[in-house]
């Protein structure tokens, strides 16, 4: 794994991180307010350090915990779970990271009331979480990783995906895919249901078909 897209942000998602434009980015680069790094190519790029330097955030006696987040559908996937457990600190032990926490959930990708998961979120909103370490973006959320990994950010909290796509179980994405498919079948069935419910009434059905009337005058004329 390259461990530089861990930290390093390229111009344009750094300075989306700090809520301003790319020139603004180049012009405090050329006026030194804020220094890019650059790659031996040339290409300019920044890192987490900076960002919390720039937020003005003090690293240096940063209590905060490094947490291994894991996550599996149902008790009967327990095996895989510890697998990535197994994997994460492996991974970590290689990287010399300290882990704090090592978390285990249960609950599909697609929950967002997955208790353990609400915990990290909490402890994550409250400055306690430095770090979050997974093995595929999909054990964190199913949909909507993006949008909760700028959340974390936002509290200075760095989400790692280490992206191992053999820990991620295919039979997951097939079970969300029919858990999707039968909110859209009940959503489907309740339209029907709410059709019929219009037909039957009267007064309902007399709008509508007075609504698809022709204008007088207009129903000889040409399209």
């Amino acid at each position: 794994m390259n461990t530089s897209n861990i930290t390093n942000y390229k111009p344009k998602d750094f300075a989306e991180l700090l809520g301003v434009s790319v020139k603004t980015l180049q012009r405090w680069d050329r006026e030194g307010i804020l220094k890019a790094d650059r790659t031996p190519t040339d290409r300019r790029y920044y890192t987490y350090d900076q960002y919390l330097q720039f937020k003005g955030i003090n690293t240096e006696n940063d209590m905060r915990q490094v947490v291994i987040y894991t996550r599996v559908s149902t008790r009967n996937q327990k095996d895989d779970l510890q697998n990535q457990v197994a994997f994460l600190r492996q991974f970590c032990n290689a990287k010399g990271i300290i882990v704090d926490q090592c978390i285990e959930d249960y609950g599909s990708g697609l929950n967002y009331n997955r208790k353990e998961w609400n915990k990290l979120l909490d402890a994550v909103m409250e400055g306690k979480i430095k770090t979050i370490i997974i093995t595929h973006k999909d054990r964190f959320i199913r949909f909507g990783y993006d949008w909760f990994e700028k959340f974390c950010m936002k509290f200075n909290t760095t989400i790692v995906a280490v992206n191992n796509e053999e820990l991620s179980p295919q039979e997951e994405l097939v079970q969300d895919i029919v858990s999707i498919l039968h909110v859209f079948s009940c959503r489907l069935y309740g339209l029907r249901k709410y059709k019929k419910q219009i037909e039957r009434d009267e007064e309902i059905a007399k709008e509508l078909q007075d609504g698809n009337k022709p204008v007088r005058g207009t129903e000889d004329q040409d399209p």
